[in-house]
C-alpha cells in the first residue's frame, strides 16, 4: 500500500503532494514501483497534530481519489470522517482506512456498512494531539489484539462482515518506541485473530531507536523495507509504505530466500 499525503503538514512528506496533480503523479509513480493499492490522506495524524474540518479534507482528497479510480488504481481513503469516507467510496475508493478504528466518528461503521468497501480498523486510544496520554499496556500485543477484536465485533454489529475488515495494530499511535517494537514482535497474535492485517511502520519515529538520531529518509526507507519482509513472514496481508520500490525489492529477496531449492541449478 503506497502512501500519498495530500496535506501540508504530514510528518514525512507534508506539502509535497498537496497539489492534486502532484498527488496523482506520485500515486502513479508508486504503482509503477510496485504498489498494489494507494492510500490517500487529507488530514495529518502525526503526533500533536490537530483535526481539520471534513470539508477541507474532502477538497484535498476527492480529486485525487476520482482520478486514480478512473485509471483503475485500487484506492484506499485514509480518513476518520464518515462523510469523507462515503464521498470517497462514491468517487471510486475501495477501502476506508480509519486509524481510529471507527471511534473518532460514531457514524463511520454505519456509513461503510452501507457501501461495498472494505474497512481498515486501526488501534487507537485517542487523538493525535494527546497521542501518548494512554500509552499504558500490560502486554502490548495481547492488549492491542483484544481491543481490535472489540472493534471487529463493533463492525459486525454495524453490518460489516469480517471478510470486509482489515486490522491495523496502529504502530506509532498511542505507543512508545518500546511498545511499537513489542507489538511488531507479537504481530502473530493479531494475525491469528483471522482478518487481514495491515502494518504501517514507514519512516516512523520509533525506527530511530535502532538507527540513531535523525536518520536520513533513505535509511528510514531501508529500515521500513526490513520490517516489511518480517511482517510478510509473520503473515501480514499488506504493508503501508512511502517507498514502494524499496519494499518491493526487499519482499522479492525475501521470497527468493524462502524459495531456496527452486533456485538450485
Amino acid at each position: 500500500m503506497g502512501i500519498v499525503n495530500a496535506t501540508p503538514d504530514s510528518f514525512s512528506d507534508g506539502g509535497r503532494y498537496l497539489d492534486p496533480q502532484r498527488a496523482i503523479d506520485r500515486a502513479l509513480e508508486l504503482v509503477r514501483d510496485g504498489a498494489a493499492m494507494i492510500d490517500i490522506g487529507g488530514e495529518s495524524t502525526r503526533p500533536g497534530s490537530d483535526r481539520v474540518p471534513p470539508h477541507v479534507e474532502l477538497d484535498r482528497v476527492l480529486p485525487v481519489v476520482a482520478a486514480l479510480a478512473e485509471r483503475g488504481v485500487t484506492v484506499s481513503i485514509d480518513t476518520m470522517n464518515a462523510s469523507t469516507a462515503a464521498a470517497a467510496v462514491a468517487a471510486g475508493a475501495r477501502i476506508v482506512n480509519d486509524v481510529s478504528g471507527g471511534l473518532a466518528d460514531p457514524d463511520m461503521l454505519e456509513a461503510v456498512a452501507e457501501t461495498t468497501a472494505d474497512i481498515a480498523l486501526g488501534h487507537w486510544r485517542g487523538p493525535s494531539a494527546e497521542m501518548y496520554a494512554r500509552a499504558e499496556y500490560r502486554d502490548v500485543a495481547r492488549d492491542v489484539t483484544t481491543e481490535l477484536d472489540e472493534r471487529l465485533r463493533a463492525a459486525a454489529a454495524a453490518g460489516i462482515a469480517p471478510s470486509r475488515v482489515i486490522l491495523d495494530p496502529g504502530i506509532g499511535f498511542g505507543k512508545t518506541a518500546a511498545q511499537n517494537w513489542g507489538m511488531l514482535h507479537g504481530i502473530a497474535r493479531l494475525v491469528a485473530l483471522g482478518p487481514r492485517v495491515l502494518v504501517g511502520t514507514s519512516r516512523k519515529r520509533f525506527l530511530q531507536t535502532v538507527l540513531g538520531d535523525e536518520p536520513s529518509e533513505w535509511r528510514r526507507d531501508a529500515a521500513t523495507a526490513v520490517t516489511s519482509v518480517l511482517a510478510a513472514q509473520a503473515g501480514v496481508w499488506a504493508v503501508r509504505v512511502h517507498d514502494a520500490a524499496a519494499t518491493r525489492d526487499a519482499l522479492a529477496v525475501g521470497e527468493a530466500w524462502k524459495a531456496g531449492d527452486a533456485w538450485a541449478g
